[in-house]
């Protein structure tokens, strides 16, 4: 559906989604991983509102992969429209509710390519701080 927009709050082990079409919340719930990949594979075309995260230019991948209208949005941006506590279901609701404000700067993510250059960035940097402790080890004996 054009006016559906869900939003998705990312944690290690449950996606919470709120799902909401012409501005009504429809749904609002707790999804693993697989699950959540099984909702955006059988969904029809939507847009998908990620809160930027370290995992969310994958899920924006993931997202885009199914035909979706994938967007990022700033953890700031959300937290200052969030109306009541920091719950997973919360934190949904105010992802959606974000998206809909007028003038709202999304953010691009990461493509494959960065990702793996900040992937082999990230490696070099850990084997030099490797290679330079083994080294302040071996003065110590």
């Amino acid at each position: 559906m054009k006016n559906t927009i869900v939003g998705v709050d990312l944690a290690k082990k449950v996606i919470q989604v709120c799902k909401t079409t012409n501005r009504t919340v429809r749904s609002n719930e707790e999804m693993t991983p697989d699950e959540f990949i099984l909702f955006l594979a059988n969904s029809k075309p939507m847009t998908v509102v990620f809160e930027a995260c370290e995992t969310s230019s994958y899920w924006k991948q993931q997202a885009l992969l199914y035909g979706h209208d994938a967007k990022l949005i700033s953890a700031k941006l959300v937290a200052s429209v969030r109306q009541s506590q920091k719950t997973d279901k919360n934190d949904a609701l105010a992802i959606v509710q974000t998206a809909l404000l007028p003038d709202v700067n999304f953010i691009s993510g990461k493509s494959i390519e960065q990702q793996q250059l900040q992937s082999t960035m990230r490696l070099r940097e850990l084997c030099s701080k490797q290679k330079q402790r083994s080294a302040t080890n071996l003065l110590h004996y």
